[in-house]
C-alpha cells in the first residue's frame, strides 16, 4: 500500500504537470505546473488537517464524516483500517483527493488567477470532493444504495468533470478562443506525462483493491488493457475522421481509456475491459474534436470531455458488466441484475448534480475573497509565466 501510495502520488506533479504542461501553450507552460503542483500540496495539507475527517470519519447520516480525525487525532501507528495501517489508509486516499483537484484545473489554464486557484483548492476539496468520497467510500448513501465505485469514476472523474466545466463556464472563454490556433508547448512532455499517469494508475486501480492478492491483480490487468484498447480506438477514429493519428491522440486516448476502467477495475474481466476501452477512445476524440466545439464551450484541455465523460462511461459500464466471478461484491446487468444499473445512474446524476451546484457556491466565494476569477486581459496576452511568476519555460530565440 505504501507502493501503491507512492505510485498514485507521482501522478499529480509528474505525470498530470506534465501532460496538462504540455498540452498548454508555452507561455503559461510554468504556470500550469505551478497550479499542479500547488493543488498536491495544498491538499495534503487541508486533508491532514481536516479533510480525511470529513471523508472518513464516523459517519453522520449518509452526508458526511464527523470530526474526530481532525489532525489525524486519535490516528496512531497501531490503528488499523481493515488489515492496513490507517495512517497509510489515509494518505492514499489523499493521493486521490489531491490529483481530483489537480484534474480540475484542465478546464481553465491560460486564464485563472493563481490566488483564486488556491481558494478554490482548498474550498472545493473540503466542501466538494469530501462529501462526495464520504458518500461513496466513507459508508454514506451512496455505499448503502450499493453504488459501485472501485477506484473513483464518480468520485474522482465525474467530480472533477463537472467540477472543471463549472469554472470554464464561470471564467468565460480564452481571449481568442475559436479564432486563433493555440498550439501546445510540447507534445513531447504531454506523451511522457501520459506514460507516467499510465504508470501510476497502476496503483491507483489495483492499489484500491487494498490488499496484495488476486483481486488486486485482476485490477492491474483490466486497467492496462482498458488503456491500450483506447489508445488504439482513439487514434483510429481520429485518422479516419482527421487523416493523420497524432501522438497527442494517442496520449489522450491512454487517459480516457484509464479514466473509464477506473470505476470498474475491480469488478470486470478482460473482455469487458477491452470493450470499455474501445468505447473511451471513440468517445473521447469525438467529446473533444466535435462535441466541446459544437456546443461552444473553453475547456482548456478538455478536462470535461475527458473525465466526465469517460467517466460517466465507466460507471455505467460497471453496472453492465460488473461480474461476481470477479468480485462478489458487484453484479451487473449482463450477468442477472439490472437493478445495479440504475443505483448507478442514481449515482452519476446525483455526483454531477451535487459537484455542480457545490462548485458554483465555492466559485461566488472565491470570487468574493480574490476580487475576482480571471487574469486580466494584458496579463493573458502576455502569458502567466512572465506575468505571475517571472519565470520562462523555454528560452525563445
Amino acid at each position: 500500500m505504501i507502493v501503491a501510495t507512492a505510485l498514485v502520488m507521482m501522478m499529480t506533479p509528474a505525470g498530470l504537470a506534465l501532460f496538462y504542461g504540455g498540452m498548454s501553450r508555452y507561455k503559461n507552460l510554468l504556470n500550469t505546473l505551478a497550479m499542479t503542483f500547488v493543488a498536491y500540496c495544498l491538499t495534503s495539507v487541508v486533508w491532514v488537517l481536516w479533510g480525511f475527517s470529513l471523508a472518513f470519519g464516523p459517519d453522520q447520516g449518509g452526508i458526511i464524516g464527523g470530526l474526530d480525525y481532525l489532525f489525524f487525532s486519535g490516528i496512531t501507528p497501531a490503528s488499523l483500517e481493515g488489515t492496513i495501517p490507517t495512517n497509510v489508509f489515509g494518505l492514499f486516499q489523499m493521493t486521490f483527493a489531491c490529483i481530483t483537484v489537480a484534474l480540475v484545473l484542465g478546464s481553465v489554464v491560460d486564464r485563472m488567477k493563481f490566488s483564486a486557484w488556491i481558494v478554490f483548492a482548498v474550498l472545493w476539496v473540503s466542501f466538494v470532493y469530501a462529501p462526495v468520497a464520504h458518500w461513496v467510500w466513507g459508508k454514506g448513501w451512496m455505499a448503502d444504495m450499493g453504488a459501485l465505485d472501485f477506484a473513483g469514476g464518480t468520485v474522482v472523474h465525474i467530480n472533477a468533470g463537472v467540477a472543471g466545466l463549472v469554472l470554464a463556464l464561470a471564467l468565460g472563454k480564452r481571449i481568442g478562443y475559436g479564432k486563433e490556433a493555440m498550439f501546445p508547448s510540447s507534445i513531447a512532455l504531454t506523451a511522457l506525462g501520459a506514460a507516467l499517469l499510465w504508470f501510476g494508475w497502476f496503483g491507483f486501480n489495483a492499489g484500491s483493491a487494498l490488499v496484495a492478492d488476486g483481486l488486486a491483480g485482476s485490477a492491474f490487468l483490466v486497467t492496462n488493457t482498458s488503456a491500450a484498447a483506447a489508445a488504439l480506438s482513439w487514434m483510429f477514429a481520429e485518422w479516419l475522421v482527421n487523416k493523420k493519428p497524432t501522438v497527442l491522440g494517442i496520449a489522450s486516448g491512454v487517459v480516457a481509456g484509464l479514466v473509464a476502467i477506473t470505476p470498474a477495475a475491480g469488478y470486470v474481466g478482460v473482455g469487458a475491459s477491452i470493450l470499455i476501452g474501445l468505447a473511451a477512445g471513440v468517445l473521447g476524440f469525438f467529446s473533444v474534436a466535435k462535441i466541446k466545439h459544437k456546443l461552444g464551450y473553453d475547456d482548456s484541455l478538455d478536462a470535461f470531455g475527458v473525465h466526465g465523460m469517460c467517466g460517466t462511461l465507466g460507471a455505467l459500464a460497471t453496472g453492465l458488466f460488473a461480474d461476481p466471478a470477479i468480485n462478489s461484491a458487484g453484479t451487473g446487468l449482463f450477468f442477472g441484475n439490472p437493478g445495479q444499473l440504475w443505483i448507478q445512474v442514481i449515482s452519476i446524476v446525483a455526483t454531477a448534480a451535487f459537484t455542480a451546484v457545490g462548485t458554483v457556491v465555492v466559485v461566488f466565494v472565491t470570487k468574493a475573497l480574490t476580487r475576482g476569477l480571471r487574469v486580466d486581459e494584458e496579463n493573458e496576452m502576455v502569458g502567466l509565466d512572465s506575468a505571475v511568476h517571472g519565470e520562462r519555460a523555454f528560452e525563445i530565440q
